[in-house]
């Protein structure tokens, strides 16, 4: 079959990251500039040509979706995937954009569930096992996870960081209601109940501590006009 031959290349109004690309005289389609940045006017593209550079825009467009995705905030790779996925690109496609991020450092399991852990520590403290679980969600190999968990020996600080942040909503609590409350939200944050029991204890002990603080004169004059 004839070759075909580049008779303009117009860089798109809507999106200036794009060209329509005409082939003897007629609209052909349109590409990624990187893409089509060695098109000049007057090359001759064959047919195995034309559906390289089709292929190769397919992948660079994918790669755009991805990085846009990616901008909002660290993702797994299986998120990136799955967000491809639902747009309709090919598997094989995806593994690509996948490869490419991997390569230029954008990408990393690792990375992504060490972040997430270290995030979860510092703002919603929460136990070994619910962020095993929010990890396999992300679609994070058991390997991974197991790497990135906090120690064991560290659960009971961040019940307590977890605890601390949640007594304010039981100052009027009696022990029973305290314990009852307190122990319900830790356990739901993923602590062992072997590591709840002692925290318990340490968090009332705080509270009544507080509790028993003598108030400062302003805190005073705010009771007094109560």
């Amino acid at each position: 079959m004839a070759e075909r031959v580049v008779t303009a290349l117009r860089v798109q109004k809507r999106n200036p990251n794009r060209v329509n690309v005409y082939l003897d005289g007629e609209f052909a389609f349109g590409m990624a500039r990187i893409v089509a940045a060695w098109l000049t006017v007057g090359t001759h593209l064959s047919e195995e040509k034309i559906g390289q550079l089709l292929r190769q825009d397919e992948v660079e467009s994918a790669y755009q979706k991805a990085l846009q995705f990616i901008d909002y905030r660290p993702r797994s790779e299986a998120e990136v995937s799955r967000r491809l996925s639902d747009k309709g690109v090919a598997s094989e496609v995806c593994n690509q954009v996948i490869e490419r991020l991997r390569h230029a450092g954008l990408l990393a399991d690792a990375a992504f569930a060490q972040s997430w852990v270290e995030n979860r520590s510092a703002f919603r403290p929460r136990g070994r096992r619910l962020l095993a679980m929010e990890l396999r969600q992300k679609g994070i190999s058991e390997e991974v996870i197991q790497e990135s968990l906090p120690e064991a020996e560290a659960e009971e600080g961040l019940a307590l960081l977890a605890g601390r942040k949640y007594m304010g909503r039981l100052r009027q609590a009696d022990w029973e209601t305290f314990q009852r409350r307190m122990g319900g939200f830790l356990l739901r944050r993923g602590f062992p109940y072997s590591v709840v029991k002692p925290v318990l204890k340490q968090l009332w002990d705080e509270r009544q501590t507080l509790m028993d603080l003598p108030l400062k004169n302003d805190e005073a004059e705010d009771v007094e006009s109560e």
